[in-house]
């Protein structure tokens, strides 16, 4: 059963509207705070769709990601009572309290890698604000990570351009499936062990 292709279809159309751009750029400012969606699921099919303009658009992603990181390090800094509720109530209570220690034992590496890494960044800019970590490093770091991962999917996906495009379009639905199989195995196993 075809139900991945016309989402894929879909995307890839959105991915070339003109103003794409801005939309990636929002969504890159307000993941660094709040939002729960990576860039990446937006700035790959950009990629993908426009390899000659990858180099802009990681570029773009980066620094509004960063621009957001500051304005949550901020959060952290100046209103974290007024969160503090919300966020003991959430699912990102734990990743908070591993942040603040990860603050306390590693500093800039804890944002550098928070940036990269699948981690959700947006926890590490309010705890960096939270434990008054140094602006510039916090920025430095950030600024690094960050840009290494989006300016890594660019260049990936860049480079596979419209060959990768096609290769995805012929196999999404095997690689849909074979997604929902392995969040259902995975939920079942955690449930079950």
């Amino acid at each position: 059963m075809k139900i991945f292709s016309p989402f894929y279809t879909r995307a890839m159309a959105w991915s070339r509207h003109p103003r794409a751009p801005w939309y990636l750029g929002i969504l890159s400012f307000f993941e660094s705070i709040f939002f729960p969606v990576p860039p990446d699921v937006m700035l790959a099919p950009m990629c993908l769709a426009r390899p000659g303009r990858a180099w802009w658009l990681a570029l773009l992603t980066t620094l509004t990601s960063v621009i957001g990181g500051f304005f949550g390090y901020l959060i952290g800094y100046f209103a974290l009572d007024a969160f503090m509720p919300w966020l003991k109530e959430s699912s990102y209570w734990p990743a908070y309290a591993m942040a603040v220690q990860w603050f306390d034992d590693y500093g800039f590496w804890a944002i550098f890698v928070a940036g990269f890494s699948p981690i959700p960044y947006k926890i590490f800019t309010i705890a960096g604000g939270a434990m008054s970590m140094a602006l510039l490093p916090f920025m430095l770091g950030s600024l690094i990570g960050r840009g290494m991962r989006f300016f890594l999917v660019a260049g990936l996906l860049a480079w596979g351009g419209a060959r990768m495009e096609a290769l995805l379009h012929r196999y999404v639905d095997r690689i849909g499936w074979a997604t929902v199989a392995l969040v259902v195995f995975a939920g079942l196993w955690f449930v079950l062990s």
